[in-house]
């Protein structure tokens, strides 16, 4: 793999107060929240957790497409239709008692779109080689944060509603995972358009999905709204 990574360009720099939990080498989630609370208990310190690995699926490619707002195709310019998402994600190294901003990571995201098609892929049902909508990477900053603006994913056929994510670090590496969404939010956004009737059959629910039963709970967004759309966080723990 060639090396993508160069420094952060951001300099605002916050300390981040997390605490890890030992545990065998078990991949343990952080349970990131759209609107924070401290959750170590009495002494009000927020528990700083490994997140767990998950495949990295069948559509990943390596775009090296740097931008923020993942929506739009960039050889058409073509917006992806659906309910706006912003999703923010803060990149932590925890290493025994310390979990240190991970600033200058790269992060891919991709997802689904309303009609559970992925671009520039090949599939039993769709062909979209060329296209780049709803991909992108951001490089964190000095607090190891990213922040895209995407859409509610669609619903992929035998799969949960789930976000993809790659993080590539020094001297970490890579790390894969998926990030997975309430059923009943999903329920009220895929009643309207352009999610409607966009996938044949049932939706898969979380629990029916074999990758949610296998870390999923951890790995689930809590969303709130925001304006005319959502916005979720998640804080990714990396083994140091």
């Amino acid at each position: 793999m060639n090396d993508p990574m160069r420094p952060s360009r951001l300099s605002h720099r916050r300390r981040v107060a997390l605490r890890a939990l030992g545990g065998a080498g078990a991949w343990l989630a952080s349970g990131a929240r759209a609107q924070v609370t401290p959750r170590g208990g009495a002494s009000g310190v927020p528990a700083c957790l490994l997140t767990p690995a998950q495949t990295e699926g069948p559509y990943f490619v390596d775009e090296r497409l740097e931008r923020s707002d993942i929506r739009a195709d960039p050889a058409s310019g073509s917006v992806k239709a659906g309910a706006l998402l912003t999703l923010d994600l803060a990149i932590v190294a925890v290493d025994g008692g310390r979990c240190v901003p991970a600033a200058g990571a790269i992060v891919d995201v991709w997802h689904c779109d309303a009609a559970g098609i992925y671009s520039d892929a090949n599939d039993m049902t769709f062909s979209t080689r060329g296209s780049k909508f709803l991909r992108g990477y951001q490089v964190t900053d000095a607090d190891g944060r990213v922040r895209f603006t995407t859409i509610y994913p669609g619903a992929y056929p035998g799969r949960a509603v789930h976000i993809h994510f790659k993080v590539r670090t020094r001297p970490h590496g890579e790390f894969t995972s998926q990030l997975y969404f309430d059923d009943a939010l999903t329920d009220r956004v895929h009643a309207n358009a352009p999610y409607a009737g966009a996938v044949d059959g049932a939706r898969t629910r979380n629990p029916r999905d074999g990758l949610y039963r296998r870390g999923g709970r951890e790995l689930q967004l809590e969303v709130v709204s925001d304006g005319n759309g959502y916005r979720a966080r998640y804080e990714v723990g990396l083994r140091s």
